[in-house]
C-alpha cells in the first residue's frame, strides 16, 4: 500500500470515528471522490480489502484504522 493511500484511509477513518462514534462502518469507497479520478489508487484500496483481507462491504472504521496502521511502508 502506498503512503499516500495509507494516511488517507487514517485520516478518513479519524474524521469518521470523531463525527458518527466508534461504532461508524466504513467501505473502501468512503476514502475517493465519487468521480473516479485515480483508477489505479481504487483498485489498489479493493485489492487490499477484498482479495488481501476479505472485508465485508462495510467495516468498522476502527478496525480498518487499526488495520492500516500496522502496515509498514
Amino acid at each position: 500500500m502506498r503512503a499516500s493511500l495509507k494516511q488517507k484511509i487514517l485520516e478518513v477513518c479519524d474524521r469518521k470515528i470523531s463525527e458518527k462514534g466508534p461504532g461508524v462502518g466504513v467501505s473502501f469507497y468512503a476514502f475517493f471522490a465519487n468521480r473516479n479520478d485515480d483508477p489505479d489508487l481504487l483498485m489498489e484500496a479493493a485489492e487490499w480489502w477484498i482479495r488481501t483481507h476479505r472485508l465485508d462491504h462495510f467495516e468498522k472504521a476502527e478496525k480498518i484504522r487499526t488495520m492500516v496502521e500496522k502496515i509498514d511502508l
